[in-house]
């Protein structure tokens, strides 16, 4: 996802992408723990997905204060 979309999101939105990402992010670990995961990059990609939508969200309660 890129940052351009998540900033266009509010906090609640942006909450619920993160456990959205959280949970995928979880699956593909399992996927991967039992061998069943075919692309590794995935896992990246959701981790960096994860920490952008984070950095989002912190920037937005920053400037909310």
């Amino acid at each position: 996802m890129k940052a351009s979309e998540l900033r266009a999101k509010d906090a609640a939105a942006l909450e619920k992408e993160i456990t959205d990402l959280l949970k995928a992010h979880f699956g593909l670990r399992m996927q991967k723990a039992t061998q069943a995961l075919a692309n590794n990059s995935q896992l990246g990609k959701t981790r960096r997905d994860i920490a952008r939508a984070k950095t989002i969200l912190a920037e937005k309660k920053r400037a909310a204060k």
